[in-house]
């Protein structure tokens, strides 16, 4: 029997051990976010912390210096937030509580991801300047980027009927281009992969691992559309035929706006302009070859307007990998089911930036090529009559406006 009461002692003392565990855990402050609470102490830490980094020319001014580490304004960070803080606080990622027992604030989560997705820094070197660890910046970021996927969508769309006649007067005005709705190209985001994914199909021709994405932009650099998720390796007339744009535009769905007429029965479509890269289609016009330039003295101004205009595209996407330096970086094994949302919201912020009237930090554009040291290979492909017919009234319409 002593046996029996000395299991029956110890029973009781795991029970009462088991209520003073309960009792201390129920003594911890636990405290949730208020979804309506707004905190503002993260950023003086942060600015106390990392000001006077060595390595970092951090502007002097705190209203520069903010923009310096996350690429927005203060202004343009509320906003931001206000569009994922239902989100990050309804269903916080786990195990982000701090010392005092708190969630970390939604505005330390977004300025942790935009750090993160701006500087390409690692989660330990992030980390390390918000003085939290690894695992929570790599969480904090992925829930931020599904956020701002899901509520930032209206940011990035083809523009109404109203805004594309804006823009095309624009271009025309600006340019000299008449009926252009946009301009289009396309870059490598460089990703080492584990061995048992590296494949040929996925190697471009650096013999990199890339991820291809393609934008079409308007007159203020804003990506009117986008598609990635596509290897780094394809050809890009084969890209383009990938997307979703191309059928659209084949299904005269898309650029399908009115004709612009002119004098002389010259009538010119809706169309975006691409580099010699893409192929010559009545809705995408690509400058003329120099073989083709002899014979008309418009046809060299031509080149020189659509290169002018070819360039917003080109500075879109320096601005946007310089900006969001994660996409200029070889990204260390990506989930390629994951990259692209990382690619969109990227693009998401760049054109919120835009949207929200502040300015895009064309200092940190990249200096070069944004796909620097990849060549554009000139499209080969057989031309049809239709798209010289295009760029052939294109050219007539160009020189029937400047005898105008």
């Amino acid at each position: 029997m002593a046996p029996i009461k000395k299991l029956k002692k110890k029973k009781k003392k795991n029970k009462k051990d088991s209520k003073k565990f309960k009792k201390k855990r129920s003594n911890v402050n636990f405290v949730p976010p208020e979804s309506n609470a707004i905190d503002t102490e993260w950023w003086d830490s942060f600015w106390l912390k990392n000001n006077a980094l060595p390595g970092l020319k951090v502007p002097s001014d705190e209203i520069e210096g903010f923009k310096y580490f996350f690429r927005v304004s203060k202004k343009t960070f509320e906003y931001i937030c206000s569009l994922v803080r239902e989100d990050l606080v309804s269903r916080p990622p786990s195990g982000l509580i701090n010392i005092e027992g708190r969630l970390l604030s939604v505005e330390k989560q977004v300025a942790i991801a935009l750090r993160r997705l701006a500087s390409g820094e690692s989660q330990v070197s992030v980390g390390a300047s918000f003085g939290v660890g690894q695992s929570t910046v790599s969480q904090v970021t992925w829930r931020f980027i599904e956020a701002l996927e899901e509520r930032a969508r209206h940011h990035l769309r083809w523009p109404d009927p109203d805004r594309v006649e804006e823009i095309k007067s624009i271009f025309e005005e600006s340019f000299g281009l008449p009926n252009c709705c946009g301009a289009i190209d396309s870059t490598h985001i460089v990703m080492t992969l584990p061995a048992v994914e590296a494949s040929d199909d996925w190697s471009d021709q650096m013999n990199n691992y890339s991820m291809f994405l393609q934008g079409i932009v308007d007159n203020e650099m804003r990506f009117l559309d986008i598609m990635t998720g596509w290897p780094g390796g394809m050809p890009i007339p084969r890209l383009l035929k990938c997307s979703g744009f191309y059928k659209l535009c084949e299904t005269h769905q898309r650029l399908n706006g009115k004709a612009r007429l002119f004098s002389d029965n010259v009538q010119v479509r809706e169309f975006i302009v691409g580099g010699a890269c893409y192929p010559l289609l009545p809705w995408l016009i690509t400058p003329y070859e120099n073989s083709e330039k002899s014979g008309s003295g418009s046809k060299p101004d031509f080149n020189l307007k659509h290169e002018a205009v070819r360039n917003l595209a080109v500075k879109a996407f320096a601005v946007l990998k310089g900006g969001w330096r994660i996409l200029n970086k070889v990204m260390w094994r990506p989930d390629k089911r994951k990259l692209p949302s990382i690619i969109l919201v990227c693009c998401l912020l760049h054109n919120i930036i835009i949207d929200c009237g502040d300015s895009l930090c064309l200092d940190v554009a990249l200096s070069g090529y944004h796909d620097a040291g990849y060549i554009q290979h000139c499209c080969k492909q057989q031309v049809g009559i239709e798209g010289r017919n295009t760029r052939e009234n294109l050219v007539k319409s160009i020189s029937l406006l400047g005898n105008k």
